[in-house]
């Protein structure tokens, strides 16, 4: 700033000198006074020039004090400024600093002129964006902004904004850089502030949003509600029919399982394999695990289901059991988790499946190797997790539910032939129990006989007293491929025809009292299938059918004679054979 008043105050000698040079040139130019009049004319014109030189040097003088008084308002301006202000060099050297600049490094302005500025950058990465900065703004002609942490001169550290701009150095020789720095760190603390508030500000609003959008669901949900209601009022009519229907239908169910259950109240049989059968279910019942009970057709698979649920923690509800032999295949999905009205062309109403109904019971799926192998996944996830959907509803329904499983055929067999999931019959194998057939345990085969003799001697009000050693003998030697089922049909009919106290056993007449035969077991039960069926004309259901002979569902024997391969055409074609 002094370099540029000292300027400024040679500038009237600079025109004087310039002013006589000029003089002196238009003298030489001039022709010298020829008279005395001449000479006044020339004396009077100087005298005009002096006088407007003299009024031009007034004006200068004032223009010049004028000047000077600008000038060092604009010195103090810039010294007093709040913002610090510098200019350096193209090194980033401090050619210029006012008392802010000074003040916030914490330094005297003559102790900072002429330091290179780096020195009080706090570190290498604010030195190396501090260079680029003067790079750039010496290139690109136009403001520069960055940011910079500072060290003041007490040890501090503060973050500085900066903002320069390259000048002509030729008209500023003592630099070439403008620049204005800015202590932000009452800006930062002001952020930090503001972030803290907004996000105060922001936890309230997310507060109260999620009460808001609460309070909303829960109108949501009233208005779902009353719509439910006034839908299921609407539909109240109608479902009073079908519960009188369904419970109509539950009745006669609950009275054909109070039946049968009343009707095998006890696994009679004194035998070993009677005794370890039943300790295995003592030791299974009260833990809740999945059963899967293997034997064959009629050796009192159900009845051991029964006893499984009825010592268990279960035992206050009732065991719900599905055949899954003697349902459609169609049907089966429906039947076990339920089907919503509509779901399917007939689907006229609603209807609660099986595992529904077994929520906080057992459910007892008999002849599990029937399902299909689609629905086997569906019934796996049940079994992995209690979750289903019933049909024409997305809604997951969770049950719990335990699970006890019957067949006649080897599962494992069936897995290696493709036609049982292996993940299936792993879940359903967790504890097993084989269930002897009769013929294995011939010991008890008179104490059973005994039983249904007291059984039907209520029923039919007949008193049996003995019965007849060549009945024994028979009974004894028979094979009984119908097992407990076939002894009960043949007991209940000997009780039919009897007339005295004495009860005589008479097989099917079809039925061989040999037991060794030749083949192996399953030829011995296609054998005798056949011979059964033979005897009835092959009809297969009703009150004089080989099913009712045999002791068996209609349909569990339809599924048995596909599985030996047994067909009415080629046995007849056999026959005629034969002929």
């Amino acid at each position: 700033m002094a370099s540029t008043k000292k300027k400024s105050l040679q500038t009237p000698t600079a025109l004087r000198r310039k002013a006589e040079k000029q003089l002196q040139t238009e003298a030489a130019r001039l022709h010298a006074p020829q008279t005395r009049e001449d000479l006044q004319r020339l004396v009077h014109e100087l005298e005009v020039h002096r006088i407007e030189l003299e009024m031009q040097n007034a004006e200068l003088r004032r223009t010049q004090e004028e000047l000077e008084l600008s000038r060092d308002k604009y010195s103090e301006l810039y010294d007093f400024s709040p913002i610090a202000y510098f200019t350096f060099d193209a090194d980033g050297l401090i050619r210029e600093i006012n008392f802010s600049g000074a003040q916030l490094l914490g330094m005297e302005r003559r102790q900072l002129l002429n330091k290179p500025f780096v020195h009080f950058i706090s570190d290498a990465d604010g030195k190396a964006v501090f260079s680029d900065h003067l790079k750039d703004v010496l290139q690109k002609q136009i403001i520069q902004r960055c940011e910079i942490g500072l060290r003041r001169n007490i040890g501090t550290v503060i973050p500085g904004q900066f903002q320069s701009i390259a000048v002509d150095a030729a008209k500023h020789g003592d630099g070439c850089i403008f620049t204005s720095i800015v202590d932000v760190t009452c800006h930062r603390q002001l952020e930090i502030a503001m972030q803290q508030a907004y996000d105060s500000l922001d936890g309230t609003v997310r507060e109260r949003t999620t009460e808001l959008t609460k309070a909303n669901q829960r109108l949501s949900n009233e208005i779902d509600d009353r719509k439910a209601t006034a839908d299921s009022l609407r539909e109240a009519l109608e479902i009073i029919k079908q519960l009188k229907e369904q419970l109509r239908a539950e009745n006669l169910y609950l009275r054909d399982e109070i039946d049968q259950i009343y009707a095998h109240m006890d696994f009679v049989g004194e035998s070993g394999a009677v005794r370890a059968v039943l300790k295995q279910v003592g030791q299974v019942a009260p833990t809740g695990a999945t059963v899967l009970i293997q034997g064959e057709t009629g050796t009192g698979k159900e009845l051991l289901a029964h006893a499984v649920h009825n010592q268990s923690g279960r035992r206050d509800r009732l065991m719900i059991t599905v055949n899954c032999a003697a349902l459609p295949p169609t049907l089966i999905e429906s039947e076990l988790f339920g089907r919503e009205k509509g779901a399917f062309t007939g689907a006229l109403a609603r209807q609660i499946g099986r595992f529904e109904l077994a929520d906080g019971s057992t459910i007892f799926l008999d002849e599990i190797d029937a399902l299909p192998l689609d629905l086997q996944a569906k019934l796996l996830r049940v079994l992995e997790s209690g979750e289903f959907e019933r049909l024409g509803n997305p809604r997951t329904i969770k049950v719990d539910v335990r699970i006890i499983s019957a067949t006649n055929r080897d599962l494992a067999g069936l897995v290696s032939s493709g036609d049982f999931r292996q993940d299936m019959f792993y879940r359903l194998n967790v504890f097993q129990i084989l269930v002897p057939p009769l013929r294995e345990r011939r010991e008890d085969i008179l104490p059973l006989v005994w039983f249904f003799v007291q059984e039907f001697g209520k029923k039919m009000g007949k008193r049996i007293e003995s019965i007849s050693p060549k009945s024994v003998e028979v009974i004894q030697t028979y094979s009984w491929p119908g097992n407990v089922r076939e002894l009960r049909n043949v007991t209940e009919r000997a009780m039919i025809v009897s007339n005295g106290s004495t009860l005589h056993l008479d097989l099917p007449k079809t039925a061989s009292p040999v037991v060794c035969q030749a083949g192996t077991l399953e030829d011995l039960e296609r054998n005798h299938i056949v011979d059964v069926l033979d005897s009835t004309g092959w009809r297969v259901s009703g009150k004089s059918g080989a099913a009712t002979i045999l002791g068996l569902n209609p349909k569990t024997l339809e599924s048995r004679m596909q599985k030996l391969g047994i067909q009415r055409n080629k046995r007849i074609s056999d026959i005629s054979g034969v002929s």
